[in-house]
C-alpha cells in the first residue's frame, strides 16, 4: 500500500437520492483535476456512506493525510460539532493518519467569488444586461 493524500468531502445527506448529484459531481471534478488524490463522498444524515465509512475508505486505500472538507454553506452544528467528533472517532480508528478538517466551502472566499460569478452570469442571460 502506497502512502497518499485523500479529501473527504461531507454533506448533509437527503432522502430525495437526486439531492446529492451536485456533491457527486463536484468528487468526480476534483478526482478528474487531482489523479493522485483519492476522494470520497460521505453524508452525515440519511444517505450512504456515512462520512465515517468514507474516511475509512480513505485511510483503507492507503491516504496517510486527508482533508476533511464540508460541504455547508456555513458552519453550522454538523460543522462546528459533528465534524470535531467525526475527527476524533477517524483518528482514534486510524492512528496512522492524519485528518485535517477544512472550513465549510461557503465560508471560502473563493466560493463567495464563484457563487457571485454565477449569479452574475444568470443575471445576464435572463435579464439581458
Amino acid at each position: 500500500m502506497t502512502e497518499m493524500d485523500g479529501a473527504l468531502l461531507v454533506a448533509h445527506g437527503s432522502r430525495d437520492p437526486a439531492w446529492s448529484q451536485p456533491f457527486e459531481a463536484v468528487a468526480q471534478l476534483l478526482k478528474a483535476g487531482r489523479p493522485g488524490l483519492a476522494v470520497e463522498l460521505g453524508f452525515v444524515e440519511i444517505q450512504e456512506p456515512k462520512c465515517l465509512e468514507a474516511g475509512d475508505a480513505l485511510a483503507r486505500q492507503g491516504c496517510r493525510h486527508v482533508l476533511v472538507i464540508p460541504m455547508f454553506l456555513g458552519a453550522g452544528h454538523h460543522v462546528r460539532v459533528d465534524m470535531a467528533k467525526l475527527l476524533e472517532q477517524l483518528s482514534a480508528n486510524w492512528r496512522g493518519v492524519e485528518w485535517r478538517l477544512a472550513p465549510a466551502i461557503g465560508e471560502m472566499p473563493a466560493f463567495h467569488q464563484a457563487v457571485a460569478g454565477v449569479l452574475n452570469e444568470a443575471l445576464r442571460t435572463r435579464l439581458d444586461v
